[in-house]
C-alpha cells in the first residue's frame, strides 16, 4: 500500500480502526485502481481526511485511543468484516462430510479482530447491497454472511480481478436460496438411488473385480444431472466430458445411457473381440456416446471420452474434441456444446498437464467458451494423503491460476450441490471462462476395489465405514422434514434394483456376446481386419494438382491488403516462391504452401499450430504477416477466395503434452480436416511421449478410434548438439504395428507435398509422422520442379536414376538429409560405383518397392543401410531386417558409434564424424 494518499493524508493502516491491515491494504490498492470496484463506506473513507487524534494514535502516542463507536467508523468495521467472509469464509465452512458438524473457526472472521463486540449485533448499519439490503443489523449480517460461506459451500472467488465476475457471484451467493419443491428433491433422491444401486449391484455380483466405484461420491451423478439439465434448459446442444477411471461406469450407466447389458458383458468377458481392431482396453477406460434424457423428456447428445491410465491426459483431448465441434459450427462461431472436466484431487494437484490445459483456456487456439471442471475429492491419493501430495492449501489451488471461480461443497448435502453446478453453469455461460466445482467427499473403499485403504489410513476409514451413504442420510433428511414419505424411498430404490437384476439375468442367459454397435467418430471407428491393416494403409489418393492451381496458391503470398508492410527481411522469401515455379527449384516451404492451400482450394480445412509455428522455427513458413507498422495481422492463405475452406495457424503455447492431446482430440472429432502439430525441434516431442503412447500409436487397438492427426518433427544432425538434433525415429517406429501410423522422412519438396495430400485425402484416417528438415529448407540441392507437383503421387522409395546399373557393385539406402552428403561425396570422388537409393517412408514398409530397386543391380553387390544418427538410435534397428528381406542378401549398417545422446556438443567436432560417417560408406 503507498505511504502517501492522493490527497497527501498519511497512510490508511488498518490497526487504527481494530480492522486487519491485509484487509485495508487490499480494499485501498481496489480503490486507487478502480474506485467504483468498492463498497461505498470504503469509497468514503479514502476519500476524506483521517482526524489527527487517529494519526497520532497510530503512531504510537500514549494518549488513550479515540473512542471509535460513531456510526461510520462501525460502518467501515462491519464492510471490512463482509470482505473478510468474502475473501476467508470458505476456510471455515462445513464442506467435509467426514467432519460433519464440526464447528470450524478463523482468527481474522472473529468480531474482535474488527474491533465489534457482542453489544454491536442489535445495531443497524448501511451494508450498501449486501445480501440485496440497504441497512441491516450486525446480527442479521453475520447471518447472512456464515448462511452464504460457511455453511456446506465453500466459494473461493476474490482472487479474481474483474470486478464484475466478483459482484456477479456475490449477488447469487449472498442472495437467500429459495428450498428445493418436492419434485427436486425426489429427482436428487433418484440420481443418487441409481448411483447407490448400481454400485452396490455390481459389488454384490462381481465381487473382487476393479471397477473404481464411485461410492462416497454418489453426487457427482447428481452435480452431472443438474449440469445437463441446465444445458438443456439453455439450448445448449451437447456435452463432452473427459473423466479418468474412478465412476467411469456409473457415469456411462448413469449419464451416458450405456445400458446395463453392455456393462454386465464386459464384467463377463463377453464382449464381442470383433467391435475393436485389437486387444481393446479395461471397460473402465473405454469411451461411449449417448444421449442424456431428463425425466420431463428433454435431451441432449453426451459422450465420454476414451482414456488410458494416464491421470488427467484426457483433458485437452477432450478440449481438442469440443474446439473441433465448435470449429465445424456454421460460420466458425461457438456451437452450444459444454466441455465437462471431472478430474481426481491427487491428480488435479500433481499432474502438470492440468494447469497446461488451463493455461489453454483462453488462447485463441484453444478456446473452448469455458470448462466446467469437477474434481471429485476423496481428500487421499491412492494412498498418500494431502500432506504428502501437495503444497497447496486445496486441490484446486492450481485454478486460481487462470482466476476460474472455486466452489468447495459437501457431497453430503446434494440440494448443495445441485445449487453449485447451476451456478457454475451460469458462470460459465456468462463470462466463457473456466469454473471448478470441488466435490468433498470420500472414498468407501481403497484405490481399487481389492485393495486395503486401512492400512495406510486406519483413522479416516474408521469414519467412513460408521458413515451411512449420501442417499440414506438424504433420504432420512426428507422424511424427517416431511418432504416425503418413507414408503416412497424404499419404492423408488426397489424400482432401480428391479431393473438391474433383470439385465443381470438377461446377460447371463444369453448365450452368445453381443454384436458390435454402431461407433462414432470420437470414441470408436468401424473396425479394421489386424491383417489386412498394413494393406489399406498403402492406399493412396490422387494428389497431384493443376498448374493453375498452383500459380493461384502463389499468387497469394504476395497480394497482401492496400496499405500492408510485410517486412524487409520476409517480402523477397515471398517474391521468390512467384519465381521457383518456373526457374524449377521449389523448397520446401514454397512445397508445404502449395501442399495446404491446393487442399483449401479442395474443400478442406487445415489446422496448423505449434511452437512459432506461423512464421516457422527457421524463418521458413510465414504463414501469418505482420504489418512492420502498425502490427495488424494477415493470412496469405485465407485470401483465395469464399469457395475456399479455412485455414487455422496458431502459435501454440510452449508446451508439448498438453498442445499436442489437443490437437489429437482435434483430430477425432475433425476427420475432414488436415491436423498438423509442429514440435520446435523433434526432439521436444518427447515431452509429449504419454500422448503418442498412449493415443496416436495404440489408441485403434485399443478403442477403435481413428485419427489423422499429423506431426511435424524436424530432424537431422547439422551440429546443434545433442538437444537439437533428432526427432527420435527410433521410438516412433518401435511402436509401429499393424498398420497404426505412418512414419516418413522425405528428401524432396516434391515429395512432402504428395505426403501431406495423401494424409489429407486418403481413405483410411491414420496418424502420421514426419520427420521435416532444418538446413534443407534452404538447400538448392533438395528443389523441386513444378511437375513433380502437377503429375505423380507420392514415392516411399526413391530410386537413383543416374546409376549405370551395370557397374554397381554397392547400394547405399538412406533416408533424409544424409543423402545429399552422401551424393556430394559420390560426385566429387566419380563413383559410378555406387548408386544411392532414398528410403521415404519408413512404415509402413515398402517391401515390395525397395525390393524392385534392389532388384535392378548385380546379384553381387553389397547393401549398406547409412544413417547419420548413432547405431542404436535412428531407424536402423528396425528397417535393418526389412532391407535384409528386400534385397535377399546380409546389410551393413554405417552410422555414428552407439551413444546414450543423439549428437556431440562440439559443431567441429560433429563436422569431423559427418566427413569419416559419409567416407566409411563408400570404403
Amino acid at each position: 500500500m503507498a505511504s502517501q494518499s492522493r490527497a497527501g493524508q498519511p497512510a490508511l493502516h488498518g490497526l487504527e480502526f481494530g480492522i486487519n491491515e491485509w484487509l485495508v491494504d487490499e480494499q485501498y490498492e481496489r480503490y486507487l485502481h478502480d474506485p467504483g470496484s468498492v463498497d461505498r463506506t470504503w469509497r468514503e473513507l479514502f476519500a476524506s481526511p483521517i482526524p489527527a487524534a487517529r494519526r497520532e494514535a497510530r503512531d504510537g502516542a500514549t494518549t488513550a485511543r479515540e473512542s471509535t463507536d460513531d456510526a461510520a467508523v462501525k460502518a467501515v468495521r462491519v464492510a471490512a468484516l463482509i470482505e473478510a467472509y468474502r475473501v476467508r469464509g470458505h476456510l471455515v465452512a462445513d464442506t467435509d462430510p467426514l467432519t460433519a458438524g464440526r464447528v470450524a473457526a478463523h482468527p481474522e472472521l472473529e468480531l474482535t479482530a474488527f474491533g465489534l463486540r457482542d453489544d454491536d449485533l442489535q445495531r443497524e448499519f448501511v451494508v450498501d447491497g449486501f445480501s440485496g439490503q440497504a441497512i441491516m443489523t450486525l446480527h442479521d449480517v453475520l447471518n447472512a454472511l456464515q448462511e452464504s460461506y460457511c455453511r456446506t459451500v465453500g466459494t473461493e472467488y476474490m482472487h479474481i480481478q474483474s470486478s464484475q465476475e466478483r459482484r456477479w457471484i456475490q449477488q447469487r451467493i449472498e442472495s437467500p436460496q429459495p428450498p428445493p419443491d418436492v419434485a427436486e428433491q425426489l429427482q436428487i433422491l433418484y440420481r443418487l438411488g441409481a448411483a447407490e444401486a448400481f454400485e452396490t449391484f455390481l459389488q454384490t455380483k462381481y465381487v473382487g473385480q476393479k471397477r473404481y466405484s464411485l461410492e462416497g461420491g454418489e453426487s457427482a451423478i447428481v452435480l452431472l444431472d443438474a449440469l445437463l439439465l441446465r444445458c438443456i434448459g439453455q439450448g445448449v446442444g451437447e456435452a463432452v466430458i473427459g473423466m479418468a477411471h474412478r465412476g467411469r461406469l456409473n457415469v456411462l450407466a448413469n449419464i451416458i445411457g450405456k445400458s446395463y447389458a453392455e456393462i454386465f458383458d464386459e464384467f463377463e468377458d463377453a464382449v464381442d473381440i470383433r467391435s475393436v481392431q485389437g486387444s481393446g482396453d479395461v471397460k473402465y477406460h473405454l469411451g461411449a456416446e449417448g444421449t442424456y434424457r431428463a425425466l420431463d423428456g428433454g435431451v441432449i447428445a453426451v459422450c465420454v471420452v476414451a482414456n488410458p491410465s494416464h491421470l488427467e491426459l484426457v483433458g485437452p483431448v477432450a478440449q481438442g474434441v469440443v474446439r473441433a465441434k465448435q470449429d465445424r459450427a456454421a460460420d466458425g462461431g461457438e456451437a452450444p456444446v459444454l466441455p465437462i472436466a471431472v478430474h481426481g484431487d491427487a491428480a488435479f494437484a500433481g499432474q502438470g498437464v492440468v494447469f497446461e490445459t488451463l493455461n489453454m483456456s483462453q488462447l485463441p487456439g484453444y478456446r473452448t467458451g469455458g470448462t466446467v471442471h469437477i474434481v471429485i475429492n476423496n481428500q487421499l491419493g491412492f494412498t498418500t494423503s494431502p500432506a504428502n501430495g501437495r503444497s497447496s492449501a486445496y486441490a484446486t489451488d492450481v485454478a486460481r491460476t487462470v482466476q476460474a471461480p472455486i466452489f468447495h461443497v459437501n457431497a453430503d448435502d446434494p440440494e448443495a450441490v445441485v445449487r453449485v453446478a447451476r451456478l457454475a453453469f451460469d458462470y460459465r455461460q456468462a463470462f466463457h471462462k473456466d469454473v471448478v466445482v470441488d466435490l468433498m467427499c470420500y472414498r468407501r473403499h481403497g484405490h481399487s476395489e481389492v485393495d486395503d485403504p486401512s492400512i495406510t489410513q486406519p483413522a479416516m476409514y474408521d469414519r467412513i465405514d460408521a458413515r451411512a451413504s449420501v442417499r440414506k442420510l438424504y433420504a432420512e433428511a426428507l422424511v424427517r422434514r416431511g418432504d416425503i414419505t418413507e414408503r416412497q424411498v424404499e419404492g423408488a430404490l426397489r424400482d432401480y434394483q428391479g431393473h438391474l437384476e433383470r439385465a443381470f439375468t438377461q446377460t447371463r442367459a444369453r448365450p452368445v456376446p453381443l454384436s458390435p454397435k454402431p461407433v462414432n467418430s470420437v470414441n470408436h471407428l468401424n473396425a479394421i481386419d489386424p491383417v489386412n491393416a498394413q494393406h489399406a494403409a498403402a492406399s493412396v489418393a490422387a494428389t497431384a494438382i493443376t498448374e493453375a492451381a498452383a500459380r493461384q496458391v502463389i499468387a497469394s503470398q504476395t497480394a497482401v491488403p492496400g496499405g500492408f508492410t510485410v517486412h524487409a527481411r520476409v517480402l523477397p522469401q515471398l517474391q521468390r516462391r512467384t519465381t521457383t515455379l518456373d526457374a524449377g527449384t521449389i523448397d520446401w516451404a514454397t512445397a508445404e504452401t502449395l501442399a495446404i492451400g491446393s487442399l483449401l482450394l479442395d474443400g478442406v480445412a487445415v489446422r496448423l499450430a505449434g511452437q512459432d509455428s506461423r512464421r516457422g522455427t527457421f524463418g521458413q513458413r510465414h504463414a501469418v504477416l505482420t504489418d512492420r507498422r502498425t502490427g495488424a495481422e494477415h493470412t496469405p492463405l485465407s485470401s483465395l477466395g469464399s469457395r475456399a475452406a479455412d485455414f487455422a495457424p496458431y502459435d501454440s503455447m510452449l508446451s508439448e503434452l498438453g498442445a499436442l492431446a489437443f490437437e489429437y482430440g482435434y483430430s477425432l472429432a475433425r476427420p475432414d480436416a488436415l491436423v498438423l502439430w509442429e514440435a520446435q525441434f523433434g526432439d521436444f516431442a518427447n515431452g509429449a511421449q504419454a500422448v503418442i503412447d498412449e493415443y496416436i500409436a495404440s489408441s485403434e487397438q485399443k478403442w477403435g478410434q481413428r485419427s489423422g492427426v499429423t506431426l511435424l518433427l524436424p530432424h537431422g544432425l547439422e551440429g546443434q548438439g545433442p538437444d537439437h538434433s533428432s526427432g527420435r525415429i527410433e521410438r516412433f517406429l518401435q511402436l509401429c504395428a499393424q498398420g497404426n501410423m505412418t512414419v516418413a522422412m522425405p528428401s524432396l519438396p516434391g515429395n512432402y507435398f504428395h505426403l501431406l495430400r495423401q494424409q489429407a485425402l486418403g481413405e483410411r484416417r491414420r496418424p502420421l509422422v514426419v520427420f521435416t528438415p532444418k538446413s534443407m529448407l534452404r538447400s538448392k540441392v533438395a528443389a523441386s520442379r513444378l511437375t513433380e507437383f502437377t503429375m505423380g503421387a507420392f514415392r516411399a522409395v526413391i530410386p537413383d536414376e543416374t546409376a549405370d546399373t551395370a557397374r554397381i557393385r554397392r547400394v547405399l539406402v538412406c533416408s533424409g538429409k544424409v543423402f545429399y552428403d552422401l551424393d556430394a561425396h559420390r560426385r566429387s570422388g566419380g563413383l559410378s560405383d555406387t548408386a544411392i537409393v532414398r528410403l521415404e517412408r519408413l512404415y509402413p514398409f515398402p517391401t515390395e518397392e525397395l525390393g524392385a530397386e534392389l532388384a535392378r543391380f548385380p546379384a553381387g553387390a553389397e547393401v549398406r543401410w547409412v544413417q547419420e544418427e548413432p547405431e542404436n538410435q535412428g531407424a536402423w534397428s528396425f528397417v535393418g531386417p526389412h532391407v535384409h528381406r528386400a534385397a535377399g542378401c546380409p546389410v551393413v549398417c554405417v552410422s555414428r558409434p552407439q551413444a546414450p545422446a543423439p549428437a556431440v556438443g562440439s559443431a567441429r567436432r560433429h563436422a569431423g564424424e559427418q566427413q569419416d560417417l559419409v567416407r566409411s560408406a563408400f570404403h
